[in-house]
């Protein structure tokens, strides 16, 4: 079938997929012509067939008055006489049609932090538009994957969870609505051709800058055809739009601050399922972070593929603003952006909002921790002294390779900054065991390096080769996979013996520690974290504040001073003393080592 043709200029345009053929149609989703303003709904879409190019209209499923084929043979002239300012349009799809009437969704979120923040955009945008939610999936008229493709381990469930709903879907009885599959994320944008051939159940597929057309998207696929929208932005941010939590008492809730990347790794496949790097407006993440204050929320984790390289350019008075600098001994990859608010502000701004609400920020890029940055985490008492600073490698040769721009010594210079700067600062880390061309004395390298640096946290994997990526076209994916998976099972094992040794030093202090939820374990016990730890503890009735005598039962969301006990390389145990707030409690430390130190 020969390229699609678009019609008119105004057009907003959606792939759609035909099983019967095999082929792709584009749908019209709202268009207009040169004389009618009368809504014109029910056209499937349009292509051109044959050599000649010769138009033929598709007309599955039109009512009647819909358009004729005359309709879109407009003349050139015509074209240019309409207003492309003009917002008088008429809608493919009506608001009656898109409108959900209550349709049932259940969603499965995999993956980071950034797909639970997709979920919960994603859920606003549906329930704006008509749509239930249901947490029992037999209930649900259409199931939703938010997904993941970093690793091969996340597409391998994905492809799981869809043989599942298939089987749901074929048990439906004819009494029951039709159930619908929808594929979301960064998986709907890198494997959308694969998923549509692969798995017939799937009726809907949309990238991670789509989410607004997931209403006319179902609409669509109600007729039976599978549609299909996985088209990236270059300034998508949803910043207008705001996320509807799915879990309404949890006391921490995530902030998207930007999105893409633009490092372009040579292993990571984030620039093309995500696209490039924008970041949302300082005054709508302050906005979202005031709504989550009235509502209650202690902690907020500011999101972002490199979140702090944000850069919001829609401050006027500093347009002409140098870029903020690069950690020293790091260099940057890709043009960088001039002027505007950086992630220094923005975290003194944001810590502002509400002195008792903690702040987190993940996942940053080492290169973009300026000593503006570490001087605000390290004199705001509300953001959290831990830094994820992800190495990825210990060895240099490895780290070129990687396109991660700096050296082993980089890093370790960064780490000892940080840590000169930030006393008792907690840092965390990602490595990937057995990259193309990694050698033993590649792999000892990197061992070193977790022994040297000490982590609180390390994220461990084996490298699975990721189409699209630098890696996929010029390296050879060449280390054996046993080879692989012992490495990180040694990665593993040193990471939990330094940790192990980390955390014993922790034994006997107080710490703050947010009460989170109910610990897994043992309903008698509470999980919560201190600013760099998991903690568990006792759920005990505590005084309500120190030197109380009447006592208090602890529930999420509240902040409890803990005497830590025991522990290992993963948790803290300890015993809560008092119920306390963010600021008497780090005062009431402040009070004490002024004390100690006259």
């Amino acid at each position: 079938m020969g390229s699609v043709t678009r019609a008119l200029l105004t057009s907003r345009l959606i792939w759609t997929w035909r099983p019967a053929t095999g082929k792709h149609l584009e749908i019209l989703s709202s268009w207009r012509t040169r004389s009618s303003n009368v809504q014109r709904p029910g056209v499937r879409g349009f292509c051109t067939q044959g050599l000649r190019g010769k138009l033929e209209e598709r007309s599955v499923g039109c009512t009647a008055g819909g358009p004729t084929l005359k309709d879109f043979l407009m003349p050139r002239k015509d074209l240019r006489d309409l207003d492309p300012d003009d917002d008088e349009q008429v809608a493919y799809l009506s608001e009656v049609v898109s409108n959900g009437h209550g349709r049932k969704v259940f969603f499965e979120t995999l993956g980071c932090q950034m797909n639970v923040s997709d979920t919960e955009i994603a859920w606003a945008i549906l329930q704006q538009n008509g749509f239930g939610r249901t947490t029992d999936v037999t209930e649900a008229d259409i199931i939703l994957l938010v997904t993941c493709t970093i690793r091969e381990k996340p597409e391998l469930t994905v492809w799981k969870r869809v043989a599942q709903y298939k089987a749901l879907k074929r048990r439906r009885k004819a009494h029951q609505p039709h159930l619908q599959i929808g594929i979301l994320g960064c998986m709907a944008e890198q494997l959308r051709h694969d998923i549509l051939e692969r798995e017939r159940a799937v009726d809907v597929v949309a990238g991670p800058d789509a989410y607004r057309d997931l209403p006319r998207l179902l609409a669509t696929a109600c007729s039976g055809q599978q549609a299909i929208n996985v088209q990236l932005s270059v300034d998508e941010t949803y910043a207008d739009v705001t996320p509807v939590r799915m879990q309404p008492g949890a006391p921490s809730a995530f902030v998207s601050i930007t999105r893409g990347c633009n490092n372009m790794c040579s292993y990571c496949v984030v620039p093309f399922t995500r696209g490039r790097e924008r970041s949302r407006p300082l005054s709508s993440v302050l906005e979202e972070v005031r709504n989550l204050s009235q509502q209650g929320v202690k902690e907020v984790v500011l999101l972002g593929q490199n979140v702090n390289s944000y850069l919001d350019p829609g401050v006027s008075s500093m347009a002409t603003n140098p870029p903020p600098p690069l950690s020293k001994g790091f260099r940057n990859r890709c043009h960088r952006k001039v002027g505007g608010t950086g992630f220094a502000e923005l975290l003194d701004q944001v810590s502002s909002v509400d002195p008792e609400m903690r702040i987190r920020f993940t996942s940053p890029h080492p290169k973009d921790f300026p000593d503006e940055v570490l001087h605000v985490i390290r004199e705001r008492p509300n953001i959290c002294k831990q830094i994820h600073l992800p190495a990825q490698s210990g060895s240099t040769r490895i780290l070129e390779a990687m396109k991660r721009g700096h050296t082993r010594e980089a890093y370790l210079d960064l780490v000892e900054h940080i840590k000169k700067v930030i006393p008792g600062v907690c840092l965390s880390s990602d490595f990937i065991a057995g990259f193309c061309g990694e050698t033993e004395d590649d792999h000892q390298e990197t061992l070193s390096l977790i022994r040297t640096v000490c982590y609180t946290m390390a994220y461990l994997f084996s490298y699975s080769m990721r189409k699209k990526t630098h890696a996929s076209h010029r390296l050879q994916d060449n280390v054996p996979l046993v080879t692989k998976h012992r490495r990180v099972t040694e990665l593993t094992e040193t990471f939990r013996s330094t940790a192990s040794s980390l955390n014993s030093t922790v034994v006997g202090t107080t710490l703050l520690v947010l009460a989170d939820k109910i610990s897994r374990r043992s309903k008698a016990e509470l999980l919560g974290r201190s600013e760099g730890h998991s903690v568990v503890f006792p759920a005990a009735l505590v005084p309500t504040h120190p030197g109380a005598t009447n006592l208090s039962p602890i529930f999420p969301g509240d902040y409890v001073a803990v005497r830590i006990t025991s522990s290992n390389s993963q948790t803290l145990k300890g015993f809560p003393l008092y119920h306390t707030t963010l600021h008497s409690f780090y005062q009431s430390a402040a009070n004490v080592s002024d004390a100690a130190a006259s």
